[in-house]
């Protein structure tokens, strides 16, 4: 399991150092993702590189208990919220109008999405 949250831990690191390194406006975590989805793609080939942790599951296992308990990290978010509620009764509107839109453009980009993987996969939906 440390070896798992190690090289979580590395793929971020190495994101971050990539994002800020070369100025690119991409966030190092998405960066690591991109790295650790690589990795998975490629473990069957680098088998001999990475970690057992990566081929037998235990990276799985880790990962879906971090994801498990992902509803304790927004904890400290809701404390803050709590705390600068002057400025919700101040820009409360704005910040209603902000939120709607987004999670429209949010939907609106992850239906094209699936509709754009479907029409690749070759399903006719």
């Amino acid at each position: 399991m440390i070896v798992s949250l190690g090289l979580l831990l590395l793929c971020q690191l190495i994101g971050e150092v990539v994002a800020r390194g070369l100025n690119w406006p991409l966030p190092g975590p998405v960066l690591g993702m991109i790295l650790m989805l690589g990795l998975l793609l490629a473990r069957e080939r680098l088998g001999r590189v990475l970690p057992s942790e990566v081929a037998d599951g235990t990276l799985e296992k880790t990962s879906n208990g971090l994801l498990a308990n992902l509803s304790l990290l927004f904890v400290p978010a809701g404390v803050g919220v709590v705390q600068r509620l002057d400025l919700f009764a101040s820009h409360g509107v704005a910040l209603l109008i902000a939120l709607v839109i987004s999670t429209v453009l949010a939907l609106l980009a992850t239906v094209a999405t699936f509709r754009v993987v479907a029409r690749l996969l070759g399903d006719k939906t």
